[in-house]
């Protein structure tokens, strides 16, 4: 079903089946296959790809040669009908690329809203992308990965399968990571390691300073205390008492399955 405020160029390609919202603009030589659904006011330019089963929020932008839903790289996919699901007002640049689920994890792969995906950005099967992420050009994501919200992945900097980048972090350019980042903690280098808080980005979000001055303690007792993350934990259990975003540290350490950043 085309709505009929849509605005289709004569050679884009629309199978059957296909759901398109209200004043929705499809660009030329673009090819959109069954099972997709794109919600009203998202602009898709020329020569973008999007295949089902997916599921596009309103208000996005998707830039040229993108390619959205595709079925993964996984030598395990064998045809199965898993999804990708798109949020709102997210920027797609030119050549990113993003495929749907595996059914050895959770069928889907989920994106939210308000991102920026830059040039040639790639999120495999199964990953998981909050909101207000940006992703530098060629930012790179294995499957399996949570970026978690207002996280940055500057650009050249490949994410390892089942990692999570914690929310608030910040990725320098080409870097490489391969165990979680916490969140609010800036990481850099050749396999990333932690460089302290990434203070200026929480003062832009509105962080107060009793607040900052928590996040700052909490990451001197990982990194500097010299105790385990075990003995580190119930400090900042009690620490979220009073500063709820401490609690960030506490929940990936529980879900963590690669360890964090040394």
């Amino acid at each position: 079903m085309i709505h009929e405020t849509a605005q289709i160029h004569p050679s884009a390609v629309i199978e059957e089946g296909v759901k398109i919202g209200a004043n929705v603009t499809v660009g030329p030589f673009t090819y959109i296959g069954k099972d997709v659904e794109i919600g009203d006011g998202t602009e898709v330019m020329s020569h973008v790809v999007i295949k089902g089963p997916t599921v596009i929020g309103q208000d996005n932008r998707i830039f040229p040669f993108a390619i959205i839903g595709e079925e993964c790289q996984d030598k395990k996919y064998n045809g199965e009908a898993t999804r990708l699901v798109v949020g709102d007002r997210n920027v797609i640049r030119e050549s990113v690329q993003m495929h749907r689920g595996t059914v050895q994890d959770k069928g889907v792969t989920t994106v939210g809203s308000d991102n920026l995906f830059c040039v040639n950005v790639h999120i495999a099967h199964d990953c998981v992308v909050g909101d207000n992420i940006i992703m530098g050009n060629n930012a790179t994501l294995a499957g399996h990965v949570t970026v978690e919200d207002y996280a940055i992945v500057s650009a050249l900097s490949p994410v390892h399968q089942f990692c999570t980048v914690g929310a608030h972090s910040f990725i320098g350019g080409g870097s490489i990571v391969v165990q979680d980042v916490p969140p609010f903690v800036m990481a850099q280098g050749n396999h990333a390691k932690p460089f302290g808080i990434n203070i200026e980005g929480l003062k832009r979000r509105g962080f107060e300073k009793p607040e900052l001055h928590a996040i700052r303690r909490a990451y001197k007792e990982i990194y500097r205390s010299g105790k385990t993350l075990a003995e580190v934990k119930p400090v900042l259990e009690e620490m979220a008492q009073e500063f709820p975003s401490i609690g960030l540290f506490v929940k990936l350490f529980e879900n963590s399955t690669r360890g964090i950043i040394r």
